[in-house]
């Protein structure tokens, strides 16, 4: 709980400079901010000894095993529904893509019933989901086949470069802040630990280079199929 304080304390200390120098005002309900203020703390401690007691050995064990197994289809089939699997339950995706579908129904960029605003949302949830899916294959690949990251990466971008000013301008905000959203409290901890322990169980991977760089491509790949995805609907 200390190291999860001690993680904490300079948003603290900046809202409270703020307030108390800038602003000027009072801490409204303190009472109810202290206690917030434990919670958020408590939470947090619980969250990271949940990691270290289960997601991570669970996603090294996995791939260890699928590497074991030698079945590149199977391997590649969990990586996908892994990426799919957790991107698509992403609290922030979720909060994201629902505030999409309300703005883009208020400025009339799609048209009818809360029914619309519901398929408008969920088919950007399903997008960003399968593109996750999509980069995690291909990370994995990577990682079987020692492909240098960068090359990856600068690909990525330079396709976003070259698509941006062909999207709709009322979805590239979107597409750009996708690419951030899935890669969260969920997504992170499980991609990670695959990708660590596929390295690990490989013969002549270094899990520390090879290992880490599956965030990176799931969190630029978003924003290539949200794009498309607008100019294609």
């Amino acid at each position: 709980m200390l190291e999860s304080f001690i993680d904490l304390a300079p948003i603290i200390t900046v809202i409270l400079f703020f307030q108390v120098f800038v602003i000027k005002q009072p801490l409204p309900d303190i009472i109810n901010l202290i206690t917030g203020t434990f919670l958020v703390v408590l939470g947090l401690t619980f969250f990271i000894i949940g990691l270290e007691f289960s997601l991570f050995p669970i996603g090294e064990s996995m791939a260890y095993a699928f590497a074991q197994k030698g079945s590149l289809f199977w391997l590649l089939a969990f990586a996908f529904c892994l990426g799919f699997g957790t991107t698509i339950a992403e609290p922030a995706l979720i909060a994201v893509t629902n505030e999409a579908a309300e703005i883009a129904h208020q400025g009339n960029i799609i048209n009818g019933t809360d029914a619309s605003k519901s398929n408008y949302a969920f088919d950007l949830r399903i997008t960003v989901a399968f593109s996750v899916g999509i980069a995690i294959v291909i990370g994995v690949l990577r990682i079987l086949h020692g492909w240098p990251l960068h090359y990856l990466i600068i690909s990525g971008y330079a396709i976003i470069v070259v698509i941006t000013p062909f999207a709709p301008d009322e979805i590239i905000g979107i597409a750009y802040d996708s690419g951030g959203v899935t890669t969260s409290t969920i997504t992170v901890p499980l991609v990670t630990a695959l990708g660590v322990g596929l390295a690990t169980a490989i013969k002549g991977r270094n899990p520390m280079t090879d290992g880490f760089g599956l965030i990176a491509f799931a969190s630029l790949t978003p924003m290539i199929f949200v794009m498309a995805y607008g100019i294609i609907l």
